[in-house]
């Protein structure tokens, strides 16, 4: 049930999720939680870099700065809903839509906790920021990333952060995201010399190479975990020749590979193998190796300690539970704000998010705006 002395998140998480921002349309999401935080005494700015808009709003001037951030954009939502994605329609004590997962609805909460705050204590010791973006679902170079940066050459600082990606697997307030593990998506291109299948050394078939470096790849391990982390894992999720021919050696072959790393290693130690390896196989077999690095994005990990302690201890008063940490799942902004202050994410389940029919419980979005004005109430205590 929802704490008389708190203001309801729902109206609020029914506003934002009923403007469509697919990543990187704002679509009047940042309007509408810029206004809440006008309404609240908040000084607001919008940073916007390429079709990219961020909103950044502070109460406050003095330090320890405590920040909330999160993204206010989604995935397109697909078709199959049983009502409008954008409708954000309570049934059955279910609120569903684009955002009511990822991560809307921990917006209105953050807000309305920041709302309650300030009623029963007043403006803080310290600062009260958010930093929201429309960037995260897509290439993320835009918004949190660029923002961060534009904001330290203001001179702002932030002392610790709250993001309210869903972390939770069967109970809200059950996981704690203290640290995420890097990813590197890498495309290899192996080129040999097409030729007649009966005549092979007049030709030089890649697949030949290709198949020895996925093995070699694969062969290696990375690494048995460390400190908070699982060992990390290379996958190969692709090998494509294209070859609808069966007599033919083909000209060409790629390959597609993710790998998910933690602080034993950085993106640039990972590529640098990746390609000695790849190189010296293709030289080895008369063949031309090529590396083009898709995406990557770097690993973060809070260390437990009082700022862990403080958040769980919320979680224990508002929902009744021990969270534990944990560094498992994806990659978010966080990788990005750890490099500014300790960060760490508590949100609702993940289970529906980025599904059809994305939904939460109305009753959680609640309690997770009384946890968050817990955290914010120790730790403007000391």
């Amino acid at each position: 049930m929802a704490d008389s002395t708190l203001a309801d998140p729902l109206p609020l998480a029914q506003a934002l999720m009923r403007r469509p921002s697919i990543t990187p349309a704002e679509a009047g999401a940042l309007d509408v939680a810029q206004a809440a935080l006008d309404a609240l005494g908040f000084k607001t700015q919008r940073l916007k870099f390429g079709a990219v808009d961020n909103l950044y709003a502070r109460l406050g001037a003095a330090r320890p700065n405590f920040c909330f951030a999160g993204h206010v954009d989604v995935v397109p939502p697909g078709s199959g809903w049983t009502s409008d994605p954008f409708a954000a329609e309570v049934r059955n004590g279910f609120l569903y839509g684009r955002g009511a997962a990822d991560m809307k609805t921990a917006i209105a909460a953050m807000i309305v906790a920041t709302e309650s705050f300030l009623a029963a204590k007043g403006p803080p010791d310290g600062s009260i920021s958010f930093l929201l973006t429309c960037d995260e679902e897509g290439p993320a170079v835009d918004g949190t990333k660029a923002a961060l940066a534009a904001l330290k050459a203001k001179g702002e600082t932030l002392d610790h952060c709250l993001v309210g990606e869903p972390t939770s697997e069967d109970r809200v307030g059950d996981t704690i995201k203290n640290g995420r593990r890097g990813s590197l998506n890498v495309v290899i291109t192996m080129e040999g010399k097409q030729g007649h299948v009966a005549y092979p050394q007049r030709a030089n078939n890649p697949v030949t190479a290709m198949v020895e470096l996925a093995t070699a790849l694969k062969a290696r391990k990375l690494d048995d975990g460390a400190p908070g982390f699982d060992p990390s894992n290379l996958e190969i999720t692709t090998i494509d020749v294209a070859n609808p021919a069966h007599n033919v050696i083909p000209q060409r072959a790629t390959a597609k590979l993710n790998v998910r790393f933690n602080t034993a290693h950085s993106g640039e130690s990972l590529i640098a193998w990746i390609e000695e390896t790849a190189q010296r196989i293709a030289k080895a077999r008369g063949a031309k190796a090529e590396l083009q690095i898709a995406s990557q994005s770097v690993p973060f990990y809070t260390e437990p300690g009082p700022f862990t302690d403080l958040v769980s201890q919320a979680v224990r008063e508002s929902f009744g539970i021990t969270p534990m940490l944990a560094t498992t799942g994806g990659t978010s902004d966080a990788r990005y704000i750890k490099d500014y202050c300790p960060v760490v994410e508590l949100g609702l389940r993940n289970e529906t998010a980025h599904m059809v029919d994305e939904h939460c419980a109305v009753d959680d979005v609640r309690t997770l705006a009384r946890c968050y004005e817990a955290v914010l109430r120790k730790y403007f205590a000391g």
